[in-house]
């Protein structure tokens, strides 16, 4: 972090900050299709629950909210331990911890299925040997997730797992395949989305509107994310990006510029998402509390009334 925060002071000394010469209608348009990826992601999150234990979507969204805010400043994988602190506190939450953690696991796999076609399309649009190797490699781990998506719920009801307490609680939690696909369908259009926003940030930051680069930053953002322990989650996925820009052309200023653009987007975009499940919710609440203390009586009085 220390070394970071030095490269970037260094940069901003001399350069303008990312989005300063960005279109504003672009950039508010990035905003927007960031904000509806975040929606369709919390609604394919929601989908690997049982109906009568799922979460609601605004908990979900800002569960993921959160994660964005906490991914500035803590290592790899504290986001993921977010998501399940702000879901599990939200009020009505009638899932466990462990179910929230499986979930995130098979959500995981999700991305990586959803990331693949995409990651192959950058691969074969264009790159350097070590931008289509590092894609193909995404690729791949994408279709073997797959794979252990689909024999997932075969693997949890077979009779040898059933035989053992995980097995038989792994075997009742299992998301069914029409579940999984319904999932798959709701995050590949999160991913979509978010391309889309990454090739108009491309554009009108001045490295032009190239779907292969924008293609690649993304991959290169989520594999980032995929590892187990980072310094910070959005630094290692800045770098990430960087590096991938870079090989790809890239000069090295202007795609640090890119990466950080992007990365702060995703953080505004979340804490906006975070903070108005709190402000809806403290509404709601102050609303119910109201209304219970002067709700009306039969003989015309009101119910509640202050000592």
């Amino acid at each position: 972090m220390a070394v970071l925060v030095f490269f970037a002071a260094r940069h901003f000394a001399t350069s303008p900050w990312p989005l300063a010469g960005g279109q504003p209608g672009v950039l508010v348009a990035v905003c927007l299709l960031l904000l509806l990826a975040q929606g369709f992601k919390a609604w394919g999150w929601g989908r690997l629950f049982a109906a009568r234990e799922r979460p609601r979507p605004l908990a979900l969204a800002a569960g993921n909210g959160g994660a964005a805010l906490i991914g500035v400043v803590l290592p790899g994988r504290f986001d993921d331990a977010m998501r399940v602190a702000v879901v599990r506190r939200y009020p009505g939450c009638r899932t466990g911890v462990s179910a929230l953690c499986l979930s995130l696991v098979v959500l995981g796999l999700i991305d990586s299925v959803a990331l693949a076609p995409l990651a192959a399309a950058a691969a074969v649009l264009g790159g350097g040997v070590g931008v289509r190797a590092g894609l193909t490699v995404v690729a791949v781990a994408g279709v073997a997730a797959a794979g252990l998506l689909v024999a997932l719920p075969r693997l949890a009801g077979s009779r040898r797992a059933l035989r053992f307490r995980l097995g038989r609680w792994l075997s009742s939690r299992t998301t069914s395949r029409r579940r999984l696909s319904e999932a798959w369908a709701l995050v590949s259009t999160c991913w979509l989305l978010r391309a889309l926003a990454a090739f108009l940030l491309l554009g009108t930051l001045g490295v032009g509107f190239s779907l292969p680069r924008a293609l690649l930053l993304l991959c290169a953002g989520a594999a980032a994310a995929a590892v187990p322990i980072g310094p910070a989650g959005a630094a290692t996925q800045a770098g990430a990006g960087a590096a991938a820009l870079i090989a790809a052309g890239v000069g090295g200023s202007q795609a640090l510029s890119v990466t950080l653009a992007v990365g702060g987007l995703g953080v505004l975009t979340g804490a906006a998402i975070f903070l108005a499940a709190i402000v809806w919710r403290t509404g709601f609440s102050l609303a119910t509390t109201g209304t219970c203390a002067w709700s009306p009586r039969d003989d015309g009085g009101l119910a509640g009334w202050p000592a």
